[in-house]
């Protein structure tokens, strides 16, 4: 490594070591970090791009901020010239990655998968170029392999090796079940790193066994071994679980400027450094100087969670209508006026209705229990004023504003 720093000029040993600022900034582990510094220096001095890995088993169509902390690090590298190597686990999706998981994954079909990568594709463009993405599905050469290329893979391997995975040895100690089927997700997924030859592969740090098998049999195949990030798991709104759509923790990308503003405006203090880090577009310099800030009390926690959901509407939405989601949460939340934009609903159902139906009715909440607890809990109002009593009985009439939480507004327009 220190021969081949030395082949470069200054200008060019400049460049590696903001290269790899950039690379390592909110990175959980490099493996290893020499590694990386040497293929960066070889790129340079060759002028030829790295090949970055990123593996998707498209198992849901909605994109949240959780899954931009691996696509921000992607930009990062397709930002410098590299080139981003996305693999759509067609075939892989179909067994489902049994990482993390205390039971066998639901196994996708063919239209599930096609449906969700399109999804993806739409969304992955709001982070990263997609034009510029070298895009594979791994059907293309596992489907090809014969029974016996798939003994010869799983001959390079040893099963006390897979079973070091902790969701294999947990299921184990709990007598549960495991398919002989999941031991071969991790092997396919590291012979997508063999058939594209891969530089570097991204991931979760849920991903770390399944981004290793990707080293290690690249070595077995005599090939060079890929460097492999591990990029933390970003947890959501309750600042505790990670973040997950079904948790209902989450920020997803497709969503309005305003919810995503005001969702932006929840998140706990103490994760505001790594949103920052993970899910914004910042340099490392102004990343330290933001930190520096926190840190010392001269940026308050209200104005950098301003700052942090202005930025991720801005990223997301464009400049003009993160500063038009920033004005509304201003006047709406810090003003308690009232938003000019509020969503309109044709009721046709009766004059006079229970509040806690017409809540449900109107798809403010999800059930009759959950609206139950919002009145008492003073989070319903009726033209501005809240609503206490849960047996109200609420006529309904055209221009009635009920309002949810901070956020849900609906403008009754009646069918008559």
């Amino acid at each position: 490594m220190k021969k081949l720093i030395e082949q470069l000029t200054e200008g060019q040993r400049n460049e590696v070591k903001r290269q790899m600022a950039i690379y390592s900034q909110g990175v959980q582990e490099i493996i290893p970090t020499e590694e990386l510094e040497s293929k960066i220096a070889r790129s340079i001095m060759e002028n030829r791009p790295l090949k970055i890995k990123l593996g998707l088993d498209p198992s849901a169509p909605d994109v949240h901020l959780g899954h931009t902390v691996v696509l921000n690090k992607m930009r990062q590298f397709q930002e410098n010239g590299h080139t981003i190597q996305l693999i759509i686990g067609d075939f892989t999706g179909k067994i489902g990655d049994p990482t993390g998981k205390s039971i066998a994954r639901k196994q996708l079909t063919d239209e599930e998968v096609k449906h969700n990568a399109k999804t993806y594709f739409e969304q992955f463009a709001k982070v990263i170029d997609m034009d510029k993405v070298e895009l594979h599905y791994n059907s293309a050469w596992l489907s090809k392999l014969n029974f016996e290329d798939v003994i010869q893979l799983a001959g390079k391997i040893t099963v006390a090796r897979l079973l070091e995975r902790d969701d294999f040895e947990e299921r184990m100690a709990f007598n549960k079940p495991i398919s002989l089927h999941e031991f071969f997700y991790p092997l396919m997924q590291g012979y997508d790193s063999v058939m594209l030859e891969c530089d570097i592969e991204l991931g979760g740090t849920d991903q770390h066994f399944n981004i290793l098998m990707g080293r290690h049999f690249q070595e077995k195949f005599g090939k060079e071994k890929q460097v492999a990030l591990r990029m933390p798991l970003l947890e959501g709104l309750d600042g505790v679980e990670k973040m997950s759509k079904s948790k209902k923790n989450y920020i997803g990308i497709d969503e309005s400027p305003t919810e995503m503003y005001g969702k932006a405006m929840s998140i706990p203090d103490g994760l505001m450094s790594k949103y920052f880090e993970l899910i914004t577009d910042f340099k490392p310099e102004e990343m330290k100087e933001i930190k520096g800030q926190l840190e010392s009390g001269s940026l308050h926690p209200r104005d950098a969670k301003m700052l942090l959901a202005k930025t991720i509407v801005r990223m997301y939405h464009g400049a003009n209508t993160a500063e038009k989601a920033e004005q509304h949460f201003i006047s709406v939340f810090q003003q308690g006026a009232m938003p000019e934009d509020i969503p309109t609903i044709t009721w046709d159902g009766e004059s006079k209705v229970p509040l806690i139906d017409l809540l449900v009715k109107l798809q403010l909440l999800s059930s009759k229990s959950e609206a139950r607890r919002m009145i008492e809990n003073r989070g319903v109002k009726l033209n501005n004023i809240k609503a206490e009593d849960t047996k109200l009985e609420v006529t309904v009439s055209a221009g009635l504003i009920v309002q949810v939480g901070k956020r849900k507004f609906v403008k009754i327009i009646t069918g008559e």
